[in-house]
């Protein structure tokens, strides 16, 4: 795959976890509400709550980002706390929205070693670089999403193939 950011990027990889999401949710869509709620013994409990952590700090780690605060009072004031009680479909829409503003910061930002300092909460301080809170973000949401995928999984769901190589590489199959 090539594009206008291709190459060692954050948006460029970004791309890819949008595409690995796609599939993913694709996974996810025709569940009832019982198994997308179902608990289990791992991650966030629920393929719901699983889902819902990443979007959620997705919205913060682009405004540590770009270094706007967030406004937030508590976690219940969270844009994305709401879609803990609902069903997929919202969540969905909510989550491609965002990433149009995740995609938009990350081509903007040239300084990825420029330093970001934020508190999280009133006894932490937090000194990173904006790369490592890109870092963060990335990262974030492919160990959230492996515990998706496991949770799918156990729903019967055959969740796999989201590699990087597989989505994001060209295969030409030479004549034999």
């Amino acid at each position: 795959m090539t594009s206008e950011m291709a190459g060692f990027t954050p948006a460029y990889f970004y791309d890819y976890l949008v595409k690995s999401r796609a599939k993913l949710l694709d996974w996810v869509r025709p569940l009832t509400l019982d198994q997308y709620t179902k608990e289990f013994p791992f991650g966030r409990k629920s393929l719901r709550a699983t889902l819902v952590e990443i979007p959620m700090s997705e919205w913060s780690y682009i405004r540590r980002m770009r270094e706007e605060p967030t406004g937030l009072k508590s976690q219940e004031d969270h844009p994305f706390w709401q879609y803990y009680k609902t069903d997929f479909a919202p969540l969905e829409a909510a989550w491609r929205e965002l990433a149009e503003d995740t995609r938009r910061t990350l081509r903007r930002i040239s300084d990825w070693s420029k330093p970001v300092e934020y508190l999280p909460n009133p006894k932490v301080r937090v000194r990173t670089i904006t790369g490592g809170i890109a870092g963060q973000l990335l990262f974030h949401e492919i160990h959230h999403r492996a515990q998706a995928m496991a949770m799918l999984r156990l729903l019967g769901v055959p969740a796999e193939n989201l590699d990087y190589s597989i989505l994001m590489v060209e295969r030409i199959q030479l004549p034999v």
